[in-house]
């Protein structure tokens, strides 16, 4: 009872510190703003929309701004703002689901990598800076292109491009961790190495990969866009942002800018959205930078 209770308590104390420390820093506090109203759109945009994000009115093609239609139409009759806040559904789940399964793997075999020396780990870290040796878009392009233009393939290019970044994270972290006292004490009370490693380590170097991923998610959101607006990611007519700035460029020359300009704030704000709150994260769960 006491326990659950303390925890309770320190829940709140926690909660409490995030309120205080996200009030304080206002550029956080902008950031965590775009990102909830991102996911807030994943769940509710099927609600909201006014028009259906993938049927086209050729009776309304290339419209202009109205009261009738807020974003415009584009070359295809479709509803620019219906699209523009449906994608979040398609974009966010990409780099969700992508940076999940790359920050599950490179998390484990960052630490495999720091804790054991052997031919395994020796040869992931040369597979990875193989990997990072090349142009991470020109990969993904080669990578699309050979596995097939599906959203599930977009996923997985991503987790695979991203896993070098959280391998040599959590790496480097644990190599700095396990000479600690604390790590030498559990070996020396009989812990395997599996359980020193999964009990004692990974919970004191998890954090920065966290934090990491929530600026790597504004970094796959803008990989997706730029596969889909040359034609090698989300397939049209799926409300997608690259696919819609691609569709519209074309009609820019002739003065109707608003089937790309919309899209194109929306990709903007969203990585500045998870750029920054994965800043302020840093920060918030750094105590030698926290004010």
């Amino acid at each position: 009872m006491k326990n659950n209770t303390s925890n309770i308590k320190n829940t709140r104390a926690g909660m409490l510190r995030f309120w205080r420390y996200t009030v304080s820093h206002p550029i956080f506090a902008f950031g965590l703003l775009i990102v909830l109203c991102n996911l807030a759109l994943m769940v509710l945009a099927p609600y909201i929309t006014p028009y259906p994000p993938e049927v086209a009115d050729p009776f309304n093609v290339r419209q202009a701004p109205s009261a009738q239609h807020i974003f415009g139409t584009d070359p295809s009759g479709m509803d620019v703002f219906s699209r523009v806040i449906y994608a979040p559904r398609i974009d966010l789940t990409i780099a969700l689901a992508g940076t999940s399964l790359s920050l599950l793997a490179g998390i484990f075999l960052g630490a495999a990598a720091g804790f054991w020396k052997n031919w395994f780990t020796e040869g992931i870290q040369r597979i990875c800076d193989l990997l990072q040796a090349f142009p991470p878009f020109v990969l993904a392009m080669a990578l699309v292109a050979v596995t097939g233009q599906k959203i599930e393939n977009v996923i997985y290019v991503i987790a695979f491009l991203n896993i070098p970044i959280y391998m040599r994270l959590v790496r480097s972290d644990v190599m700095s961790v396990k000479d600690h006292t604390f790590v030498e004490a559990a070996v020396c009370s009989g812990g395997s190495g599996v359980w020193v490693l999964f009990t004692h380590i990974l919970p004191n170097v998890v954090g920065s990969a966290l934090t990491q991923a929530s600026v790597n998610i504004g970094w796959a959101i803008l990989l997706t866009s730029g596969l889909s607006f040359i034609g090698a990611g989300v397939p049209v007519p799926t409300p997608e942002w690259g696919a819609m700035i691609a569709v519209g460029a074309p009609t820019i020359i002739t003065g109707e800018w608003w089937s790309s300009l919309f899209p194109g704030i929306a990709i903007a704000l969203t990585a500045l959205g998870f750029s920054l709150t994965g800043d302020g994260l840093q920060e918030f769960l750094d105590p030698t930078r926290r004010s």
